[in-house]
């Protein structure tokens, strides 16, 4: 007796994509396991800390919802994570102005200190991770983008193009400058440790 085995192969994005504008919810799921990894590193590297989880959490919501705009030029999986690397610069401007409002309060009152306090030693704890992502942190956000889109996340040039929205010509220098910083930032921590 001879036993046939059939593979189910399965399915890429495009068909999920399909399927998943026409109302099928298993589809959108499978999309976000596939790219849920990706997207929460993309959130904590682009600086969301422990705020990736809702970042990407918004991320796939909006996605779902703006589904009908995919247009295919680049990959869903690019597409995605340009909404994750969007809702990342939503979060650090929204903590720039809360962060704003609470120095401006504790300057207005000197007895709020403590509340200053627990501000700044939110941001060192923040800070302490691996060297790679410290220095990496360090970096203009444009040049912070280009890196996690190149190297972190493996996506060629034409989908960090679609991604960020940038010209080639920009993605290719931007890079080229960011990985000069990067390794002069690594360069310095490794002296400053010995």
């Amino acid at each position: 007796m001879r036993v046939i085995r059939t593979e189910v192969s399965p399915l890429d994005d495009e068909a999920l994509v399909t399927r998943a504008r026409a109302g099928d919810l298993e589809a959108y799921n499978l999309l976000v396991a596939r790219h849920t990894a990706s997207a929460y590193r993309t959130a904590v590297l682009l600086g969301a800390g422990s705020d990736s989880e809702d970042v990407i959490q918004e991320a796939f919501v909006k996605a779902y919802r703006k589904l009908s705009r995919f247009r295919g030029d680049a990959s869903f999986r690019s597409w995605l994570l340009t909404i994750v690397a969007n809702e990342a610069r939503n979060l650090h401007r929204s903590r720039g102005r809360r962060d704003g409002l609470v120095l401006r309060a504790a300057a207005a009152d000197p007895a709020s200190e403590m509340v200053e306090d627990d501000a700044v030693g939110a941001v060192l704890a923040g800070e302490r991770r691996a060297s790679l992502v410290q220095a990496l942190r360090q970096l203009p956000v444009r040049d912070r983008e280009v890196i996690v889109c190149r190297y972190f996340l493996d996506l060629s040039e034409e989908e960090t193009v679609a991604a960020l929205g940038w010209p080639r010509g920009t993605v290719k220098s931007r890079t080229s400058r960011a990985l000069a910083k990067l390794r002069s930032l690594l360069d310095r921590e490794e002296v400053r440790h010995g």
